[in-house]
């Protein structure tokens, strides 16, 4: 038997297929909400980052405290860190560095969110795939066995076999897609946190109080 339409993909591939297909939504449904997500706040931090620069070198910061809390940035990441910075350099005791080091661990994980869905995703739909393709070619060889399908010889077989490995394929569609988007919004989010970490680094350093324990 030949699989030409939709519903006799599905009914090829049983209810392994439907799950895959299932899983398939779901992962595509993450990997676009995370793709917007990181652009927007990746984005949108830079630009803060970069209008910044001139007010910190020359200790403005009533106008870096006033750009972080604009509407359309307050929630980012680079606005979070600034104004967590900001919030503590009046506070003689306070380890500037290490607050640094917290908002960016806290400000990654929020932007790395539901990576390990994709991970996941990566990892065991290939599975799910070949358990479907095996039950699909169980079921081949079983109705090789039984009267009614023994007349048609190996081409019974074969186009049962052929039929059980939508499921692999299928496990492969849904998890491609998912490992190389976990890698890349991996990398770009760690790439993110180094740019961070320079940001408030070149912050502190400008800071009057730092510069003059520097100086010990």
């Amino acid at each position: 038997m030949q699989v030409s339409t939709l519903r006799e993909l599905i009914a090829a591939g049983g209810p392994v297929l439907i799950l895959l297909i299932l899983l398939s939504i779901y992962s595509i449904s993450v990997i676009l909400e995370r793709f917007f997500k990181l652009r927007s706040a990746i984005s949108l931090s830079r630009k803060l980052l970069e209008y910044c620069q001139h007010p910190l070198r020359s200790e403005n910061y009533q106008k870096v405290e006033t750009a972080c809390r604009k509407e359309v940035v307050k929630n980012t990441p680079a606005a979070l860190l600034l104004r967590e910075l900001l919030a503590a350099r009046g506070n003689p005791g306070a380890d500037l560095e290490k607050i640094a080091d917290h908002v960016i661990d806290r400000e990654t994980t929020q932007l790395q969110r539901r990576l390990t869905v994709l991970g996941t995703l990566g990892s065991i739909t290939p599975f799910i795939g070949l358990f479907g393709t095996v039950i699909g070619v169980m079921h081949a060889f079983k109705d090789l066995a039984t009267n009614t399908a023994a007349a048609g010889g190996a081409s019974v077989v074969a186009a049962g076999i052929a039929e059980a490995l939508v499921n692999t394929a299928a496990g492969l569609f849904v998890a491609i897609p998912a490992v190389i988007a976990y890698n890349y919004f991996l990398s770009k989010t760690n790439y993110f946190a180094k740019e961070l970490e320079h940001a408030a680094n070149d912050f502190i350093y400008h800071l009057p109080a730092v510069k003059t324990l520097g100086k010990r």
